[in-house]
């Protein structure tokens, strides 16, 4: 099977399954369509039922979906994004099958509900310095990086696996000082996360400012050296 094939495959059955094992099998619908970014209307029509069924679904009206309903609601993210050009399978198929691949890697969630940037900043205990107009953007996860082994250890394209499911998460560097790095190495992938946030940095270097304007990627600081705090914290949030 050709490399688009087993990555849509191997999408397919990560949807699916997610789905079907969710408590709030709507919220997951949900979130899934909008990593798409594909309208209620437009789902809709590709399973062929009115766009009150896909709503219904995701606003926990209908009970949860058997699974056939499952495959037509998968079946048509897929069939929609490959008429559009397979972008987002096509993202997917850069992640590896194991999420964490290296030391680098401090901690990674996936989110069943959405949270807005600005929500996640108040959690994180950080604050926006650039772009703070894209506050209400949604995040569907986070990856918390030790910023050193990453930049040390990995080639700058290698730091693309550490989204995890979605690039529309933050990116939460530990130890990045001025952030120069970081958003360099950001800046030569093709992916772009939906928030960056300097953990331990006093001061953000001008360059990585001018990167997150250019790019339109949100970026925050917290100055607060204690990650592990972070972590427990989140993970409270996030079990």
């Amino acid at each position: 099977m050709e490399a688009q094939g087993i990555a849509k495959e191997t999408l397919a059955k990560r949807i699916a399954g997610e789905i079907v094992l969710s408590m709030e099998a709507g919220k997951t619908i949900q979130k899934w369509r909008n990593i798409f970014k594909i309208p209620q209307r437009r789902l809709a029509d590709q399973m062929n039922v009115m766009p009150s069924v896909v709503s219904d679904y995701e606003s926990g009206r209908r009970k949860s979906p058997g699974i056939k309903v499952v495959k037509r609601i998968v079946d048509g993210l897929i069939a929609i994004d490959e008429k559009a050009g397979g972008n987002v399978i096509r993202s997917f198929s850069s992640f590896p099958v194991t999420a964490m691949l290296s030391d680098a890697v401090m901690d990674l969630k996936e989110f069943t509900t959405p949270m807005s940037v600005r929500d996640f900043c108040k959690l994180a205990d950080a604050t926006i310095i650039v772009r703070e107009d894209l506050a209400d953007n949604k995040l569907y996860g986070y990856t918390i990086i030790d910023s050193e082994k990453a930049i040390i250890e990995l080639p700058p394209l290698e730091l693309v696996k550490l989204y995890g499911l979605t690039t529309e998460r933050a990116l939460i560097f530990a130890g990045a000082h001025h952030g120069k790095s970081c958003m360099v190495a950001l800046k030569v992938t093709n992916l772009r996360p939906g928030l960056v946030i300097l953990y331990g940095s006093e001061e953000v270097d001008d360059l990585a400012k001018r990167i997150s304007e250019i790019e339109s990627v949100p970026l925050a600081i917290c100055k607060t050296k204690n990650v592990k705090e972070l972590i427990n914290n989140l993970k409270k949030r996030f079990p």
